[in-house]
């Protein structure tokens, strides 16, 4: 098959119409588009031709892998029904930022539970993280000493007896009277009226503990359940010594939640009155809409 020459005259033309009007005008531009396209379309057939010469009858055709299917994303959790919903009260003026708030938290304290005992028995500073994680904790078997918005009772666990016959004895709830005279005093409907007003600060250290999707009074409400749950011994609770630490002899008692085994040490009177505070706080807190 003889060569094809391309004149590079017509390519140019082709490139450039505005140079046919030098050489004939827009009939000329015309004939020389359909003449490129011409040669083109023989270019291209004389190439394929020449080219399926060389290409072997069998071609060997590698496998093609199937694509690994597409991870399916887990469902979107929901968030849980609120079952205690909060009437948040309005505010006579913006609530302060969360890490903020101890001033307006703790002015609010003291108005409650007086300046004296505010001063002797609460820890000032991340007021309502060290309440809302001490809450959350409370059900649970461990409620850090370190978290907690009240300073622990001093001295140590007042004992009694020897061997099997070690208990709790009986001038260990004297170690509680200051925070159960302060509570028994409380006005529980002031105090949840002063909790509704700060709810707002008390969900979001809620999210930030690890609850984006919680609601808080929830917790609160089955913190309090669980603490009224708390069985009332008739008789002083045996211990056994390990190591350093005094726990219950009684496996049930040693197995309950960190919450009902302070009120276990507390003895049953203290109990009782951090009970009847809680069961008038709990109805203010728990109706449902």
């Amino acid at each position: 098959m003889e060569p094809i020459h391309i004149d590079k005259d017509d390519v140019l033309l082709a490139a450039r119409p505005e140079l046919a009007e030098e050489r004939g005008g827009g009939r000329m531009i015309l004939a020389v588009a359909v003449l490129a396209a011409v040669v083109a379309g023989v270019i291209w057939a004389w190439w394929q031709w020449h080219a399926a010469e060389s290409i072997p009858e069998h071609i060997a055709v590698p496998p093609v892998a199937s694509a690994p299917p597409l991870p399916i994303a887990p469902p979107q959790e929901e968030a849980p029904p609120i079952e205690h919903p909060v009437e948040e009260a309005k505010a006579a003026e913006p609530l302060p930022a969360l890490d903020e708030s101890d001033g307006a938290i703790g002015s609010t304290i003291a108005a409650l539970v007086g300046d004296k005992p505010f001063a002797a028995l609460f820890v000032p500073e991340r007021l309502v993280r060290r309440f809302v994680a001490t809450v959350d904790n409370l059900p649970r078997e461990e409620a850090p000493v370190k978290m907690w918005p009240v300073r622990p009772v001093g001295a140590w666990l007042d004992t009694a007896g020897e061997g099997d016959k070690l208990a709790i004895g009986p001038k260990n709830a004297a170690r509680y009277s200051a925070y159960v005279k302060v509570l028994k005093a409380l006005d529980a409907q002031r105090l949840a009226a002063a909790y509704r007003r700060f709810y707002p600060l008390f969900q979001e250290a809620y999210r930030d503990l690890g609850y984006p999707k919680g609601y808080f009074n929830d917790r609160l409400v089955a913190a309090i359940d669980n603490l009224l749950a708390t069985p009332e011994p008739t008789e002083p609770l045996r211990l056994v010594q390990v190591k350093v630490r005094y726990q219950f002899a009684d496996p049930d008692m040693e197995r309950r939640s960190a919450g009902q085994k302070i009120l276990l040490r507390m003895g049953p009177e203290n109990a009782r009155v951090v009970k009847a505070k809680l069961r008038e706080f709990r109805q203010y807190v728990a109706k449902r809409p």
